[in-house]
């Protein structure tokens, strides 16, 4: 069976989002997709994000929670294909509100899982993340590493969405992908530390607070390098096990300090005009892990590299983002 048909019909859960949006491209660049349905409730979605499509009759828009599951599966019905990218996008948030990965997170899976059932919906792509793996240190986490302890609700959320998809998947005859990403950066970024800081130099370019004392480091991924591994996998998947999972990143580090230095290059200032100043810590907040490496041999044994490394991703999504502010896009 040919990529096409296996993922001919596709619903994109938070499809408005960032990593939704791109997602929607790849789709829609594909002659061989017949629908699109894009199930977003909109708090952190934009439809400037999909505008360029919204002429292609292929394409549908569900405004809906993925906590109302009947909505849900209404839409769900009739696809090939979840692409679930619905989660709480603020992971310091739980700091002052620890429910919020769960209600966010966990308990948004389950219905997705559940809808995919009631719907006999076959296959399921899953964003999962590297929170999963706590805090290692240096050392670059496979995909077979345990046990597995995260440090933050976020963390344990995507462990437990992995988890249901897993069970459902063994359970009910269906085939779960989770895919474990480094940060991950582009056009129509919503948040993260590159995008913030060029928006505080454009608010006040004499100086940048930075969370923690930049020494976090980290791996930076280029939004269309994820979306092509996992469409990659998904498409080379027909003798994969029920459940599987791969490290999405680019295999380079980069320092916040070093992302300081690159924001203030980018937004056009004289480095010597502008007051840097750091934390004392080494967390940007409780739960945040400061070091993250991961092994990525398995997703580069399907043939996928990154088209740049994490400096070069995160310079072509800050200079993105300071082009679409210039062309009025509410980034």
């Amino acid at each position: 069976m040919s990529a096409a048909v296996r993922r001919a019909r596709v619903i994109v859960v938070g499809g408005a989002g960032f990593i939704g949006s791109h997602f929607t491209d790849a789709l829609l660049a594909d002659p061989g997709t017949q629908r699109v349905t894009l199930y977003d409730n909109f708090s952190s979605g934009q439809e400037w994000h999909y505008a360029h499509h919204i002429d292609d009759e292929r394409l549908r828009i569900v405004r809906a929670d993925v906590g109302d599951l009947d909505a849900l599966c209404a839409a769900m019905d009739g696809h090939d294909l979840v692409i679930h990218l619905a989660s709480n996008p603020d992971i310091a948030a739980a700091m002052t509100n620890p429910a919020i990965d769960f209600d966010e997170g966990t308990l948004l899976t389950h219905h997705v899982c559940e809808a995919m059932r009631r719907t006999d919906t076959p296959r399921i792509a899953y964003a999962s993340g590297s929170g999963i793996y706590g805090d290692l240190g240096e050392h670059a986490a496979d995909e077979d590493h345990g046990p597995l302890v995260p440090v933050s609700t976020y963390g344990a959320s995507k462990l437990a969405g992995e988890a249901l998809i897993s069970s459902y998947a063994y359970m009910f005859d269906r085939q779960g992908f989770a895919f474990r990403f480094g940060n991950v950066v582009g056009r129509r970024q919503t948040h993260g530390v590159g995008f913030d800081f060029v928006r505080r130099l454009l608010a006040d370019p004499t100086g940048l607070d930075v969370l923690g004392d930049g020494s976090q480091s980290k791996s930076y991924v280029l939004v269309t390098d994820v979306v092509r591994a996992v469409l990659g996998v998904v498409d080379a998947g027909a003798g994969a096990p029920p459940f599987s999972a791969h490290n999405i990143a680019t295999g380079d580090y980069i320092t916040v300090r070093e992302i300081a230095e690159l924001a203030v290059e980018v937004a056009g200032l004289d480095r010597s005009a502008v007051d840097v100043r750091y934390g004392e810590s080494n967390r940007g907040w409780k739960g945040d892990v400061p070091i993250v490496r991961l092994n990525t041999d398995r997703i580069r044994a399907t043939g996928w590299a990154p088209s740049t490394g994490s400096a070069g991703a995160l310079k072509a999504s800050m200079e993105s983002m300071l082009a679409d502010l210039r062309a009025g896009e509410p980034a």
